[in-house]
């Protein structure tokens, strides 16, 4: 069986992550699209900086490879899969804003209100929130219409009300509060998983997946996800801003409540522990095929930044 030690997982990750940087490098520029007006070189410049920052890419790395594990044609998935990478920098754009959490360093770089202004901060999250989806139904991708709609009714409800952005309303509203175990994993399962989840989804989606394989494929994102927040969270306690590039310990200074704080980080450690084999339990069928997904899942958990 084909096993990927991390050296090699993290090459494959960087491959990717250099697949999507150099599409939206060339897709982000001041050149009006077909059927655009024109593009003001300022918005332009701060969705760059906003998006083209040198993250890890992993949520567009789920979709890409998880896609080809369940026999996708490569390339297919390039631009849904930079699409989804736009809808995730908004939310760090609008996240990091003064009314929100208020954060000056963003990947060890200013946050894009810092290195431009507010207004223009918000402008340019709304425009890397709609290019999202101006990119998964674009009709360069070579995808069936059928397919759009399919990974833009999954997105629209993982990122907005009920997902994402809801996921985000609840943790303000329980900021200074007891909120309880129950309402601390709702909040993770949509904050942060429910997009984790749609970029595995989406690979399905791209694949042509049966709803069975769907659902099992969602299944493993969800699972991923809530390794994702609990991995972020014990970092938040254990790291410190040089190695994180952002803040470090605003979940205890912003009053929030974390599943870390009621257990403890022997506790947390375990829970990884155990998401990660419910996780990898489900990609079981699909043999060595998936060895790469299984080194993206103990990366998730097991990441120090």
């Amino acid at each position: 069986m084909a096993q990927y030690n991390q050296t090699q997982f993290l090459e494959i990750l960087k491959s990717r992550a250099t697949q999507v940087d150099n599409f939206l490098t060339g897709y982000l520029n001041a050149a009006a699209q077909n059927g655009e007006i024109a593009r003001p070189e300022r918005l332009v410049s701060a969705m760059r900086h906003g998006v083209l920052n040198g993250g890890k890419r992993i949520r567009p790395f789920f979709v890409m490879e998880i896609a080809q594990m369940l026999g996708a044609e490569e390339g297919l998935a390039l631009y849904p899969a930079a699409g989804l990478e736009c809808l995730h920098s908004y939310s760090l754009v609008h996240d990091d804003l003064p009314a929100m959490d208020d954060d000056e360093l963003r990947r060890g770089k200013p946050t894009v209100h810092i290195a431009y202004d507010e207004a223009t901060a918000i402008l340019a999250g709304d425009a890397l929130l709609t290019l999202a989806f101006d990119l998964t139904v674009h009709e360069k991708s070579g995808l069936l219409p059928k397919t759009q709609v399919e990974l833009v009714r999954s997105l629209a409800r993982d990122s907005g009300v009920g997902g994402m952005v809801g996921g985000q309303q609840l943790d303000l509203d329980n900021e200074n509060k007891d909120a309880g175990e129950d309402m601390i994993s709702r909040i993770h399962a949509m904050k942060t998983g429910a997009l984790i989840r749609y970029s595995c989804e989406a690979g399905a989606i791209i694949a042509g997946s049966d709803q069975e394989e769907r659902q099992n494929i969602r299944r493993y994102g969800e699972l991923v996800g809530l390794a994702f927040q609990l991995a972020d969270d014990l970092l938040d306690v254990t790291s410190d801003a040089a190695s994180m590039g952002k803040a470090t310990g605003k979940d205890a200074d912003a009053g929030k409540s974390t599943l870390i704080a009621i257990h403890g980080v022997e506790w947390a450690l375990k829970r990884l522990d155990q998401l990660v084999e419910e996780a990898e339990s489900l990609l079981a069928p699909y043999g060595e095929k998936a060895d790469i997904i299984r080194a993206a899942t103990q990366f998730v958990a097991k990441r120090q930044s």
